[in-house]
């Protein structure tokens, strides 16, 4: 290890702030080809408005946009960049309604505030949510604009047409810049307006699904001006660290000896986090001058502490005890719940019955969770990225006892998310240790801190049951899954109502009311109490459907290779878009047929059929993505080989295909599914985590071990053209892919694997018990 590898972290800072350079900035130098001449200035957290935007004179027909004297428009976005480029796909919406020019066009993530309605990136919601929004809000721009030119120009407004950032009519225009400047239009418009206001054809837009445009927040990105939450810094802020307790909920603190902790160079002192929300339980934080500080001095305190109630609850458990929970006939609540389920399978000539079981899966996105919080003239700011809003700031007012109107979150861009910032109870502690040190306080986690209370992907058990009749046709069908509920732990106003009237977490099931005629279906959520009360389950990447869609698909393959059927044809056939898997009109037009649209081109574009090496195999699985009401139909077709002599499964290559309606951002869609779908190979056969004691057992990633770029397959994806309503891409691609491969396995050497991860031990161990294994 050379000289910089072995410096410690309070001698590196030591020699970064004595030379001017930040750790962003010695990276920069550190990687960047050729001279580098000057490094980026260190930037703080101040109360201003973000570079760009439109200032005094600029037109606001509505509050997503603004139209500045000079020509630049800015577009305000409320959901969170995370690396997905958000913010040019929404602006792509408003920009092209209103027909101007993109090289005109900026983005402003912006801060809370009650205007803006629920503030919230999730889901894949994203693009769907604000589709409708957003082209109201450009056609009103563009109506004011025209409206405004034609008195300019001197001629009706019929006569006006609009292209790039000009209104046109025959051989006269001005620009939207030179429209504001002179005219200073004022018009706004109502709610029922916007609604009614007519719309672009899909023949006339210009920037929706153009290829050739670039992401708006590139640059900043690669030039390291971008500003990420763990970036944020104001004057006279101290830095935190927690010291993290042994249960996520019930460990309360009995003494703690800071002894140790004293002779570390810029060590101030620690607190009890007293938290009035129970958010944050028998947190205590180290405080100090600088984040190495925090983070020795953090090791060196002695917390003497009495565990919660699930000091000893194991990953084993919280399985056995969902196990349990479908066992019985009652509890759980009933999504869908069709009349003659029983009486069917009483009569069934046979039936199958199978459970399907998946591990914890930890979030570790790049940037661990950090929070910068102060008041300042009677606002309490709390300065983080974060991917709900909404949700954390009732929360953040009971812990700090003030009014919700008094805190401001302020917007940075995520160092990753994937559903880990949707949780923001990392704001809490520095927001309660800002109120008691009466100045800035800057908590960051490590790494290990992280994951040790991450909120992540609860360990879930399936059941599949599905009755035959004589001629071996599916007559009945049940699925029954437990889990985690995120939903009910974190955001109760979000639950759904089952059929039978009872609260249920639609994240925690979705997937399970799938688009497959069956005859009488019974789909029941359950609660598993254990999980909830062990940890904080998340929101990850693709939430149920990444293992809701694990059992359905494997189950749905085994059924088909039972009754000697092709399993591509098998699901064509029960894709029927009859009764309710036909579809309504906006969010699922086509139903099940557009489902069974991408079966047939996957099964077309991946050679089903042909005939593989040894060892070696295609499978195939299909979902609708994210949720019922706001489909995505998607398939893969992924070929595997298992080497006999080890387990070790490598995936060759994913086919991907998508209906997600119209694909605003073509980069970006695909940038999404590949990502998704990749995550979805990492959670298929190489990561996830074990609760030991209560806590997850991987803390960082020498142990738990994701996709290596070594093992990233060759992928084709292609979207299927629609001029349907726009639907998820974040998420997706993630759910089909463990499926896919499994079903992949069975089909090269005749294993079936229920359980994620895929381990080769696993593998090989199965292939032994059907002595299929190399000797």
């Amino acid at each position: 290890m050379g000289k910089l590898g072995r410096m410690d972290l309070g001698q590196r800072a030591g020699n970064e702030a004595a030379n001017g350079l930040s750790r962003r900035g010695f990276l920069m130098a550190a990687v960047g080809a050729g001279v580098m001449f000057g490094f980026p200035a260190a930037r703080a957290a101040q109360q201003f408005m973000a570079p760009g935007l439109p200032g005094d004179g600029a037109f606001e027909p509505t509050i997503w946009c603004a139209i500045a004297p000079d020509g630049t428009i800015t577009v305000n976005i409320i959901r969170a960049e995370m690396g997905q480029h958000v913010g040019t796909a929404l602006a792509r919406i408003i920009a092209d309604e209103m027909n101007a020019d993109w090289d005109r066009v900026k983005i402003n993530y912006v801060d809370s505030d009650p205007k803006w309605g629920l503030m919230v990136t999730g889901g894949s919601w994203s693009v769907w949510m604000t589709w409708d929004v957003f082209r109201q809000a450009g056609a009103a721009a563009r109506l004011a604009l025209t409206d405004a030119g034609a008195t300019l120009l001197g001629v009706p407004a019929a006569q006006c047409t609009t292209r790039d950032g000009m209104v046109i009519a025959g051989a006269k225009s001005i620009s939207y810049g030179d429209i504001v400047a002179r005219a200073h239009p004022t018009r706004s418009f109502t709610p029922d307006e916007l609604a009614k206001l007519p719309l672009k054809p899909a023949t006339e837009r210009h920037l929706i699904g153009n290829k050739a445009l670039k992401a708006l927040d590139i640059p900043a990105k690669t030039n390291g001006t971008a500003l990420y939450g763990i970036d944020a810094k104001v004057d006279g802020m101290v830095y935190a660290r927690p010291k993290m307790p042994p249960t996520r909920y019930g460990s309360r603190v009995r003494s703690v000896d800071d002894s140790a902790a004293r002779t570390i160079k810029g060590y101030q002192r620690y607190l009890v986090i007293e938290d009035p929300s129970e958010v944050v339980q028998g947190w205590v934080v180290a405080i100090a001058d600088t984040y190495s500080a925090a983070i020795r001095a953090a090791d060196l305190l002695k917390v003497d502490w009495t565990p919660g109630e699930t000091i000893n609850v194991s990953e084993k458990d919280i399985i056995d005890h969902g196990r349990a929970q479908i066992d019985r006939k009652d509890g759980g609540v009933m999504v869908f719940d069709d009349k003659g389920v029983d009486s069917t399978f009483a009569a069934a000539a046979s039936t199958f019955s199978q459970d399907y079981t998946c591990a914890s899966v930890m979030h570790y996105q790049l940037e661990p969770t950090n929070a910068l919080a102060f008041e300042k003239d009677g606002i309490f700011e709390i300065h983080a990225g974060n991917q709900w809003q909404s949700l954390i700031l009732p929360t953040l007012a009971k812990a700090l006892d003030r009014p919700e109107k008094s805190i401001v979150l302020r917007s940075y861009l995520l160092g990753g998310g994937f559903g880990r910032r949707l949780n923001g109870d990392y704001m809490i502690p520095a927001a309660l240790a800002s109120k008691t040190l009466g100045k800035p306080v800057k908590l960051i986690l490590t790494r290990s801190d992280d994951m040790q209370f991450d909120s992540f992907r609860s360990p879930s058990i399936q059941r599949i049951r599905v009755a035959f009749d004589g001629q071996k046709a599916i007559t009945a069908m049940e699925y029954h899954a437990s889990a985690g509920w995120p939903t009910q732990v974190m955001a109760a106003a979000f639950m759904s109502k089952g059929v039978d009237g009872k609260p249920y977490d639609p994240f925690a099931i979705a997937g399970g009311d799938h688009w497959y005629e069956v005859g009488p279906l019974r789909v029941r959520a359950l609660s598993n109490d254990l999980a909830n009360r062990t940890f904080r389950p998340g929101w990850l990447r693709s939430v149920s459907p990444g293992w809701v869609s694990w059992g359905l698909e494997s189950s749905w393959d085994e059924i088909a290779h039972i009754q000697g059927k092709d399993p591509v044809q098998f699901r064509l056939e029960h894709l029927t878009g009859a009764g309710r898997n036909k579809g309504e009109a906006p969010d699922s037009t086509g139903g099940a047929l557009r489902q069974a649209a991408v079966v047939r081109r996957v099964a077309e574009k991946a050679g089903w059929g042909r005939t593989m090496p040894k060892d070696t195999a295609l499978g195939i699985a299909t979902t609708f993505g994210q949720e019922r009401g706001m489909p995505t139909w998607i398939a893969c077709a992924a070929q595997v080989h298992v080497d006999r002599a080890t387990g070790i499964v490598r995936c060759q290559k994913l086919s991907i295909v998508v209906d997600a309606g119209t694909i605003v951002d073509p980069d970006g869609a695909r940038a999404q599914t590949e990502g998704a779908a990749l995550w979805g190979l990492s959670m298929a056969l190489f990561e996830g985590s074990e609760i030991v004691g209560g806590l997850p057992r991987d803390r960082n990633l020498n142990t738990y071990t994701p996709l290596r770029i070594a093992d990233v397959p060759e992928m084709e994806i292609e979207f299927l053209p629609s001029t349907e309503k726009p639907t998820g891409l974040g998420e997706p691609g993630t759910t089909v892919i463990a499926p896919a491969i499994g079903n992949a396995i069975f089909n090269a050497v005749g294993v079936r694997m229920r359980h994620l991860p895929i381990r080769p031990a696993d593998v090989l161990r199965a292939l032994t018990e059907k002595g299929g294994a190399a000797t």
